[in-house]
């Protein structure tokens, strides 16, 4: 095919201009100048929703500054109560609601079409891998975190181990977060600049600074209720997208019929090969370790479940969430097929109409909406609102565990109100400004959706593992821990490391669904490197020896968790050996899964003589009391 800028498939009649003035009005940069048009209906709306986030944020702010002065004598770290877990009052709906908006970001939203698009609706049977998280969550690690009351996820760590894991634990949370977050702000930045023209560079810190003010200053309570606001723009913006895009291009049958003359639809393929991007025994197996950990193991996501009074509400909220997260992926995946329909005949990535993967679905809206000013504005904002739910959540959580992981725990005095609000606030500001940084980086990566899950499972899966020996593991010791998260984290690192770089230097490519230009009404410059790969491309990586960091992206997880359980099972059977005394320490029946506590021949309490010394003398009280109270409970259910 020839190079050269060339010109198919245009009537006549639909071009009865002069030659010059068709040329003009049919090349790709005329196309971007018509389609870049963000009038004032579309500011309006976009920046509406960022005052309506501010406004929250300074009510929630305002009113627990009301209460704290009005309760002069109120309890050492109420402040903190309120600010991270909402004074555990928080109600079931806006917290079932908060949790899929914390869950469905901007990556989701742009991700998901995007992945449909490419690669075909193999992914859409991810939904099973939801459902099976929903049950391991609800029976093994929901009961113990509420039990706990907890407001750090990773005192846990410190209860069933020791301080080491702890603080071990919190720095892989955080770590993960900062890989995270920057995506989070880069993915609603390119949809801005796809439909403005605006530097990336320019929009990002902008919309992160307003995200730092009204996370900082009304904490969870603002964080929750900006995320149903915000949830409802989403909603509204992609419900409005999937309506008016099928009724433009001939009903939902026209969708499903060029998608199936695409071969975007396909059925369950069980083939059992790991360095396929998707099968069903990767979503069936490696995806729901993946969701476990994000919902299990991430501060954001336990501090909402915290935030409920008590584990029936908690275990409401999860159903909610699932319900929701169904929903809402449900609506993505049909968003991706409407997408494909509308571009079958002309793609817009070949023709470089869209400059990357994760713009088809914001010039695809900009081609619905524009004769309809104000539209685009509202899926715009409707980004952005995603992306900053999830962005939110996180620097609260990032706030929560810098102070009761990294500061509480080594003060040698108790710190005063006053203190702890500057470093719940403090702390946020700076993730913020480390988030805009590291955001520079992200758009030489790859796809959104799988350099998420890749860089995610970089320190997830290992920090998941812990949570896994802590829960379901009583013979794994603190020394095992620790040596089984470190191993796993290194292992992680390198293989997230070399599987990213395979993608980025080419070397590592996937099987792409066809794609056609035929029928594109405009000129282009055609570039025999199509974005989504070629058959050579393909036909290389097959011939490739495969290693181990080519497995699929949803098995890293389920590999670094695996590496950190054996590890940690083979270091605490070797302590164990070289130690005097083979006995193992009583461990808290409150500590592990309940499944786990069935299992236990008898019941075996804390004493006196047996509590870690690695807690305070408030703690160690606690755990006494918990241990007993337990102890009773099932004394009374043996009877």
């Amino acid at each position: 095919m020839s190079s050269s800028a060339r010109s198919i498939g245009s009537s006549a009649e639909d071009y009865s201009h002069d030659d010059d003035t068709q040329s003009a009005e049919r090349t790709i940069e005329s196309i971007h100048r018509r389609l870049q048009r963000f009038d004032w209906p579309d500011y309006l709306v976009f920046v509406l929703m960022l005052l309506i986030c501010i406004v929250i944020g300074l009510y929630f702010g305002y009113r627990d500054h009301q209460k704290h002065k009005r309760q002069k004598n109120a309890r050492r770290g109420s402040e903190a109560l309120d600010y991270l877990v909402g004074g555990r009052k928080m109600k079931i709906f806006p917290v079932s609601v908060s949790l899929v908006a914390s869950w469905i970001s901007g990556i989701s939203l742009l991700g998901t079409s995007t992945e449909i698009y490419v690669y075909g609706t193999q992914y859409c049977y991810i939904v099973f891998a939801v459902i099976i998280m929903g049950f391991v969550i609800h029976h093994v690690f929901l009961p113990v975190f509420h039990d706990l009351q907890i407001t750090s996820a990773y005192e846990y760590l410190q209860r069933r181990f020791d301080q080491r894991m702890r603080l071990f634990g919190s720095i892989l949370f955080t770590v993960a977060c900062l890989l995270w977050m920057p995506i989070v702000i880069y993915v609603p930045a390119l949809a801005f600049n796809q439909v403005t023209g605006l530097s990336i560079h320019i929009v990002t810190p902008i919309v992160c600074m307003i995200c730092v003010f009204y996370t900082s200053i009304g904490g969870l309570k603002a964080v929750v209720w900006t995320d149903v606001i915000q949830s409802a723009m989403t909603l509204l913006a992609l419900l409005t997208v999937l309506v008016k895009g099928t009724y433009d291009i001939g009903g939902p049958m026209e969708v499903l019929k060029r998608n199936l003359a695409g071969e975007r639809l396909e059925a369950p393929i069980w083939n059992p090969d790991p360095t396929l991007r998707h099968s069903m025994w990767i979503l069936l197996i490696g995806a729901p370790v993946w969701f476990c950990y994000g919902v299990s193991c991430s501060q954001d996501m336990i501090q909402r479940f915290l935030a409920l009074p008590t584990l029936q509400d908690a275990r409401k909220a999860l159903r909610g969430f699932i319900i929701g997260w169904i929903v809402v992926n449900m609506i993505f995946f049909l968003i991706g097929l409407l997408v494909y329909a509308t571009y079958s005949q002309c793609d817009p990535l070949t023709t470089q109409l869209a400059k990357a993967k994760d713009q088809l679905l914001p010039l695809f809206v900009m081609e619905t909406f524009a004769a309809y000013p104000g539209m685009t504005g509202v899926f715009v904002a409707g980004i952005f609102s995603a992306a900053l739910s999830s962005l939110s959540s996180a620097l609260n959580a990032l706030s929560a565990i810098t102070l009761e992981d990294f500061c509480k725990p080594y003060c040698s005095k108790p710190l005063t109100e006053k203190q702890i609000g500057y470093i719940m606030r403090g702390s946020v500001l700076v993730y913020g400004i480390l988030s805009v940084l590291l955001s520079i980086a992200v758009e030489h990566l790859g796809t959104v959706m799988q350099l998420t899950m890749t860089l995610s499972s970089a320190s997830g899966a290992p920090l998941f593992g812990l949570f896994v020996m802590g829960i379901l593991m009583p013979w794994v010791n603190g020394t095992g821990a620790l040596y089984g998260g470190v191993t796993g984290l290194l292992v992680m690192l390198y293989t997230c490391f070399k599987a990213q770089y395979s993608i980025a230097s080419g070397s590592r490519t996937f099987d792409t669904k066809p794609t056609s230009v035929m029928e594109c009404p405009y000129e282009f410059a055609y570039n025999a490197t199509s974005p989504l790969g070629d058959d050579d491309d393909e036909t290389t990586y097959e011939q490739m020896e495969k290693s181990i960091y080519h497995m699929s992206y949803m098995y890293f997880t389920l590999f670094g968790t695996s590496v950190t359980c054996l590890t940690g099972t083979v270091i605490s059977l070797l302590t164990k050996l070289r130690s005097s005394d083979h006995r193992q320490p009583p461990i808290d029946p409150m500590l592990l899964a309940p499944c786990i506590r069935r299992l236990q021949t008898r019941v075996q309490p804390l004493t006196i003589h047996n509590v870690p010394t690695t807690l305070d003398c408030k703690q160690q009280i606690e755990l006494l009391e918990d241990s007993s109270k337990h102890a009773k409970r099932c004394q009374q259910n043996d009877d």
